[in-house]
């Protein structure tokens, strides 16, 4: 995601929010993307949910401003993909995300990417984030007025329906 300015964070602590996800903006899949397989290569599918993800980073006020003016940021401690349809060149897509749970050092995140014309999924992505000092590069609790956003955010999220595949494992399928 280009360098922001600002991080004028759009969610307000006590604000009402409504229940129902984050939605990314809409992206387009670039041409060297595509793999050999002639369909987008799996790298870019994180490049895809790493920018959504940047998008709700600015409205919970901890993006490149509060990196350089706070010293703090996020590290991905845990991320698992699944693949469920192929997207190819040209087609439009979406992100949906989730902030599942938080705590003062935490942020669970489930992210679905969509066909943003069809709606189907093509997509997904569990993660857990860490607050980082970027001084000692530690995890670090987030200050309290951010621990107010993020809190507002869950609690309008956990009004939404949790998606198919939140907590999947990798695994074979068991034999019947």
């Amino acid at each position: 995601m280009p360098e922001t300015t600002t991080d004028a964070p759009k969610i307000e602590p006590k604000a009402e929010h409504k229940a129902e996800p984050f939605r990314a903006s809409i992206m387009q899949i670039e041409p060297q993307w595509i793999d050999y397989n002639g369909h987008l290569n799996m790298a870019y599918y994180n490049v895809m949910f790493d920018r959504a993800i940047d998008q709700l980073w600015l409205k919970l006020g901890i993006g490149p401003t509060y990196m350089k003016e706070r010293n703090g940021s996020t590290f991905t401690a845990e991320c698992h993909v699944r693949y469920l349809r192929e997207i190819h060149l040209g087609d439009p897509v979406q992100v949906s995300v989730w902030l599942l749970e938080a705590d003062d050092k935490r942020l669970h995140t489930f992210e679905e990417l969509r066909h943003a014309t069809e709606g189907w999924l093509s997509a997904t992505s569990e993660n857990m984030s860490l607050h980082m000092d970027m001084t000692a590069r530690r995890v670090a609790p987030f200050p309290p007025d951010i621990q107010e956003r993020i809190a507002a955010v869950t609690r309008a999220h956990s009004a939404v329906p949790r998606p198919e595949g939140i907590g999947r494992s990798v695994a074979m399928p068991s034999k019947r």
